[in-house]
């Protein structure tokens, strides 16, 4: 089983020059071992990220509005850990093994599917030297053979500071662009690292709803509960 690990760890030099151990138990070799991987998995199970409610799929009978959620885990121990030292250190070895937890979460995806990253920030992008949610498209896209188009946008001067539903909803509801146009009878399958209150996909989807889109998937690296 996988030590317990703090999202907090700050990487030691050798990660970041050399980051091919296994996050969860330490093992040379790789980002993140199958035995790891294996556990994570095993450990899966099905939470509507948006009543927090337990369900028996990826459909919450309380949340009719929204599509199927797909979500790897929830963002703490060693989910955590992958994500914080993706994002905040910049380990792009993380980024395939991410993928492949992905991969094992979702379901069997149409032909006609297009993975979709939700865009990051530009600053963060700048930031963090690499556009994450995209980099695990790639990765996704590789291991299902779909495509990958960036159809979405953020307008540059947008922002998600707050922390409350009503507070990120009113600044996501402003963030998204389409920057092409789309094929309205073809499966969206919507990606993004982390659902916390969910503003930024509840987003993102109703842009893609205005446009006459009916077959949307959504695909989550983890869910962050907030007090």
């Amino acid at each position: 089983m996988p030590k317990n690990v703090n999202i907090t760890t700050f990487p030691s030099l050798l990660d970041l020059l050399a980051p091919h151990s296994c996050r969860g138990c330490g093992a040379l070799g790789s980002a993140l071992c199958n035995r790891c991987k294996n556990y994570i998995l095993s450990n899966h199970k099905f939470i509507c990220p948006n009543c927090k409610a337990l369900t028996t799929g990826p459909i919450c009978h309380k949340c009719i509005d929204i599509p199927p959620i797909y979500i790897i885990g929830e963002r703490q121990d060693l989910i955590g850990t992958l994500i914080h030292d993706y994002k905040y250190h910049s380990i792009r070895a993380l980024a395939k093994p991410l993928a492949e937890l992905l991969d094992a979460t979702l379901p069997e995806l149409p032909i006609s599917t297009t993975i979709v990253p939700l865009p990051t920030i530009a600053k963060h992008i700048r930031a963090r030297g690499l556009d994450h949610t995209l980099l695990i498209a790639k990765h996704l896209s590789k291991l299902r053979h779909r495509p990958v188009k960036p159809i979405l946008t953020r307008a540059a001067d947008t922002v998600q500071v707050g922390t409350d539903m009503k507070t990120r909803s009113t600044q996501a509801s402003r963030a998204y662009r389409l920057s092409t146009a789309i094929d309205s009878n073809a499966t969206y399958l919507l990606l993004d690292d982390v659902w916390t209150t969910g503003a930024s996909m509840l987003a993102a989807t109703k842009k893609l709803q205005q446009a006459g889109v009916h077959d949307i998937i959504i695909g989550i690296l983890a869910l962050s509960r907030i007090n």
